[in-house]
């Protein structure tokens, strides 16, 4: 038996005045995910913790099958494991942004004008980060240049429990209400402030100006944590799993727990990604005697965060398309296998970031090929119809694996 999860971040969304009060799953036209519901099982599941933040980090824990509340000690250590960084545990890692401010003399008058500096590209922004360590490092302060506006600050004996605000929940928002507050706050905020003199007149920026495109002018920090302590996934469930995802943190979580990290060529992170390429590592790795494919799309995400309804809404398709279709088609012959398809969370366009609102799933068995309810689709309203709650969303992945 194969197993292949299918995960299309932020997907599920709220309904859209726009488009006749529907959302973008129910708009989108997507064969595959409305054609094996019908002959699977579908639900809900609360990947969110009542109390925890309704982050990527936390809500995909829960779809690898671990317990955010015995696990999770922070976004960004999961982000620097898959960057290949060593952590001790006097270290505190940290997510560090480039992002896009307004251009107020004082910087605490600012607003959040991009939290991506316009998805910059990592060619250019490993040129930032390297001028922003070159700048700013210091004893005990290490900064590591990442995938496009995703990087990390390695703090020695660095607090944990400094707030910090994640800067795609501010788009938009004067900055002033959410700089760092707590333990630590002085020296966070003078790097992002100090990041600003190194980073406004730069040469990258300069030439992404004079193209029209947003300049990544400051770092913000956020998603601290400490080294994490994942269960190994082959000793919990027997199974040896590979995971392909352009995104750190879901990097981070497959190497911490014993799994395969596949790189796949052209996959950003972002609508532009190689979806085909995904689809092809996924059924090279099971062809290869791997039992179980963890794939990751970060575009719907992306689109959901920028408030692109069209793009989100293409994003869905490209993943029924271009990733599911191919994969049906290329596990023909390959033998018995099952599949899930979900979002980690939703990222609902009216609100620009994530919440924790429970997301829809179904699974489909490929012993099982016979339609169940022949008016299934994949939806929200679908799924919650159903009645089938899964209430802790770590134990989803052994409904999802069980015989």
């Amino acid at each position: 038996m194969k197993y292949i999860i299918v995960l299309g971040d932020g997907m599920s969304d709220w309904p859209i005045n726009e488009i006749g009060g529907r959302t973008p799953l129910e708009v989108a036209y997507k064969p595959n995910m409305d054609k094996l519901i019908k002959s699977g099982i579908a639900g809900q599941a609360h990947t969110i913790p009542e109390g925890m933040p309704a982050g990527s980090d936390v809500a995909n824990l829960s779809v690898f099958g671990f317990s955010p509340k015995t696990y999770y000690t922070g976004r960004s250590p999961l982000e620097a494991i898959s960057m290949g960084l060593k952590l001790t545990s006097d270290d505190t890692a940290l997510r560090c942004n480039l992002v896009t401010l307004s251009n107020e003399d004082i910087y605490e008058n600012r607003s959040m004008v991009d939290y991506s500096a316009g998805e910059i590209t990592t060619e250019e922004s490993t040129v930032l980060m390297k001028a922003v360590a070159e700048g700013l490092n210091r004893e005990g302060i290490s900064f590591y240049p990442g995938i496009s506006y995703r990087h990390c600050l390695i703090w020695k004996n660095g607090p944990i429990d400094i707030k910090l605000t994640p800067p795609h929940d501010i788009s938009g928002k004067k900055i002033i209400e959410y700089l760092p507050k707590g333990p630590g706050c002085e020296i966070a905020l003078e790097l992002m402030n100090k990041s600003t003199e190194i980073l406004k007149n730069h040469p990258v920026n300069k030439k992404r100006m004079e193209r029209g495109l947003n300049p990544a002018n400051s770092i913000w920090l956020w998603g601290q944590g400490k080294k994490p302590e994942v269960p190994l996934f082959i000793e919990k469930y027997g199974l040896c799993g590979s995971v392909i995802s352009a995104v750190d943190l879901i990097k981070g979580i497959g190497i911490a727990s014993g799994m395969k990290s596949v790189n796949v060529e052209g996959a950003t992170g972002n609508i532009k990604t190689n979806f085909k390429g995904k689809a092809e590592a996924a059924l090279k790795e099971l062809q290869e005697g791997r039992d179980l494919v963890y794939i990751h799309i970060e575009a719907p995400d992306e689109c959901g965060h920028q408030g692109q309804l069209k793009e989100k809404i293409h994003a869905i398709e490209l993943i029924d398309k271009e990733v599911l279709g191919r994969l049906l088609k290329g596990l023909e012959g390959m033998g018995e296998y099952r599949l899930i398809v979900l979002p980690d969370h939703p990222t609902p366009i009216a609100i620009k970031t994530h919440c924790d609102d429970p997301v829809p799933f179904f699974i489909y068995d490929s012993r099982n090929p016979d339609v169940v309810n022949p008016e299934a689709v994949y939806t929200e309203a679908f799924t919650k119809s159903t009645g089938l709650v899964i209430h802790e969303g770590h134990t989803l992945m052994d409904r999802f694996l069980e015989a």
